[in-house]
């Protein structure tokens, strides 16, 4: 089984904010899959199910989005690793990423927290810090001093096509994510939702793999 964790703060005050990507995220990858309904488990809500991979096998997944706020996402997503006896390797965190241009996309194994205090939070955890992560550019207000109030407002109105080609995108391509081909989805969901058409005046600050 994989699990699948978005990070985000719960409540229909944080439901717009930019800091939810990663909770928009897994719920577009649970309506487009059909995956099980979504349930109160592992201080969190979880659904569980099945993504068709291209050969025809089916993948188990479990999607989950933590309630606990996000600088206690750790508890939750090492409460259901633990429970499914899911390895860090088979754990995958989709969340916003600061140091990526609105709409860019990247995927990336292990590495540091970068600040981000969901990160930071399951690495503390019991599953470490060798998990996949896929980054949803959300870019940067431009100084230190303005992040905690630019990552907990809303997505502005022009935000909304990007936002939406992206998420549509890491949905509709998950297949790859759960074959374990991280490039090819990243190159996959950049295919899909190109950012520099959506936002030509932006452009990526970090890259871990190459475009496709």
């Amino acid at each position: 089984m994989l699990l699948i964790a978005g990070l985000g703060n719960p409540g229909p005050k944080y439901e717009a904010n930019r800091h939810n990507i990663g909770f928009m995220a897994v719920e577009r990858i649970g309506s487009h899959w059909r995956v099980g309904p979504w349930r109160s488990r592992f201080q969190g809500l979880a659904s569980e199910g099945s993504i068709t991979l291209a050969s025809g096998a089916e993948q188990r997944v479990l999607l989950l989005k933590p309630t606990t706020f996000m600088n206690l996402s750790g508890q939750s997503v090492a409460e259901a690793a633990r429970f499914h006896k899911i390895a860090p390797s088979a754990v995958i965190v989709f969340h916003d990423e600061l140091d990526l241009a609105p709409g860019r996309f990247r995927m990336k194994l292990g590495g540091g927290h970068a600040g981000h205090n969901g990160l930071r939070s399951i690495m503390a955890s019991a599953v470490g810090a060798e998990f996949r992560r896929a980054r949803l550019g959300i870019g940067h207000p431009g100084h230190k001093d303005l992040v905690h109030g630019y990552v907990l407002s809303d997505f502005s109105k022009t935000d909304i096509t990007w936002v939406d080609a992206l998420l549509d995108a890491c949905a509709r391509s998950a297949d790859l994510l759960a074959a374990g081909q991280d490039e090819a989805y990243q190159g996959k969901v950049m295919q899909m939702a190109p950012a520099e058409k959506l936002n030509p005046r932006q452009t990526s600050r970090t890259t871990d793999f190459p475009d496709a």
